[in-house]
């Protein structure tokens, strides 16, 4: 009975079935080291971080960093900084999510039409999307420069609508005004491209309908386009605060999150790297995973429904 079981075991794992399934293993393994290594486990060892005291006194021991249960997200929350970076991120993350997604629909419904060069008008919309975030923050901040060289305060000065240079990004208010202008202006391609598509997948026998039926410009927008967009439109938008609300180099290159632009990320930053608490900075990561868990949990929904 014994070597009856040995000699069906041994069949299994020389069978073919049992062959690929090795070779599988062996292919991914490469690919989930990789992930567990970048992704899983620096995840886990900042949860763990959270719940520790670890700051540059015990970074060489960090295993051994004594337990403080949920001290650091106590000192999080009381800090001054977290009530003015949570309204940050909120007003930063939605009024540019929101401006992102309407200047992508204004500019696909304009690309939806033909017109000759369209592909480079196409391609010359792409610009903000693929040039690299150093090279355009940093092209921003010549053009705001608070000094009278600056491109704006010249171009200001010369037409006579300012007597003397103003410091955009160092004003509190026009400074969060501004980098939500960045930030809807360099991330308006991508939700041009995903409403191009689904705009360009209408069945343009409903216009024509509407068309016979005597159904204006306005009419056909209102009771065609948009209800057709509607999913495509909850899904850019949710993707969009995600990432928005998880955004860190925008608003870093921009202000350094001074003058009323600080925001959870740029915070969990300066705790970890400033201050050099990194029980603290974690703590704050993960109450921004947290706010982000539950946005993905909406998205999720949003494409459940769209798929049904």
């Amino acid at each position: 009975m014994l070597k009856t079981s040995s000699y069906r075991s041994g069949l299994r794992w020389h069978s073919l079935r049992a062959q690929e399934s090795r070779l599988a293993w062996l292919l991914t393994s490469p690919t989930a080291l990789i992930v567990f290594g970048l992704i899983i486990f620096p995840a886990i060892f900042s949860i763990w971080i959270s719940f520790h005291d670890v700051t540059l006194r015990n970074l060489n021991d960090v295993f051994h960093a004594p337990f403080v249960g949920l001290q650091n997200y106590r000192r999080v929350i009381g800090d001054f900084a977290f009530p003015e970076a949570v309204i940050n991120s909120v007003v930063y993350s939605v009024s540019s999510t929101v401006l992102t997604v309407l200047i992508g629909l204004i500019a696909a419904l304009l690309l939806n039409r033909p017109f000759r060069a369209r592909g480079a008008v196409r391609a010359l919309f792409l610009f903000p999307y693929v040039a690299p975030i150093v090279s355009v923050a940093f092209v921003w901040r010549w053009i705001l420069d608070p000094r009278p060289s600056g491109v704006l305060n010249d171009i200001l000065m010369r037409l006579g609508l300012i007597n003397a240079p103003i410091a955009y990004l160092s004003t509190r208010g026009l400074a969060l005004l501004l980098v939500i202008v960045f930030e809807a202006w360099r991330y308006f391609p991508f939700a041009m491209l995903m409403i191009l598509a689904r705009l360009q997948a209408i069945d343009r026998t409903l216009y024509e309908a509407a068309s016979v039926d005597g159904a204006g410009v306005w009419h056909k927008f209102r009771s065609i386009t948009i209800p057709e967009l509607r999913y495509v439109l909850g899904a850019v938008f949710l993707l969009r605060l995600i990432w928005t609300f998880n955004k860190f180099d925008d608003i870093y290159l921009m202000t350094g999150g001074g003058f009323g632009t600080n925001v959870l990320p740029v915070l969990t930053y300066q705790f970890s790297f400033g201050a050099f608490n990194f029980g603290k900075g974690a703590a704050t990561a993960m109450i921004l995973l947290g706010i982000l868990v539950l946005f993905l949990l909406i998205y999720a929904n949003t494409v459940m429904k769209g798929e049904e």
